[in-house]
């Protein structure tokens, strides 16, 4: 369609758009878990449990709720958006694993999947000249 084909001149607004509502959308629901204290943490951090990680599950709940709050606000900005989206499919791999060893299966855990795809993509996209690591 002839309307539709000049919008590739708007691919660096298109990631704009993306990093952001995808950015806001992760504070939203990571900065509770985060606000949520040590007990909090420590219950998101057993999740670890799903990979034979048994340790320290405060350190790795508190890590979750950081990577996603943080890593939201990283992603609007475009700050460091390689290390901060890689660290979110980690943390949406092991949202997935949960959802499957619960027995949700793929429609449970097909949100957490469809993530950490769309974050490996971004990866080889980068954040676009709208951001502050533009090249």
């Amino acid at each position: 369609m002839a309307i539709l084909d000049n919008l590739g001149k708007y691919r660096n607004t298109g990631l704009l758009l993306l990093r952001v509502g995808l950015g806001i959308m992760f504070i939203i629901h990571g900065f509770p878990k985060l606000a949520g204290g040590p007990d909090g943490w420590t219950g998101l951090g057993g999740s670890m449990k799903v990979v034979g990680v048994d340790f320290l599950p405060t350190f790795w709940g508190f890590m979750a709720a950081a990577t996603e709050t943080f890593g939201g606000f990283l992603l609007i900005v475009g700050l460091f958006f390689r290390p901060a989206s890689i660290l979110l499919i980690f943390t949406m791999i092991i949202a997935a694993l949960v959802h499957f060893s619960k027995g949700d299966g793929l429609q449970g855990a097909s949100h957490a999947i469809e993530l950490a795809i769309v974050f490996l993509g971004l990866i080889f996209i980068g954040p676009g000249k709208y951001s502050v690591d533009k090249k």
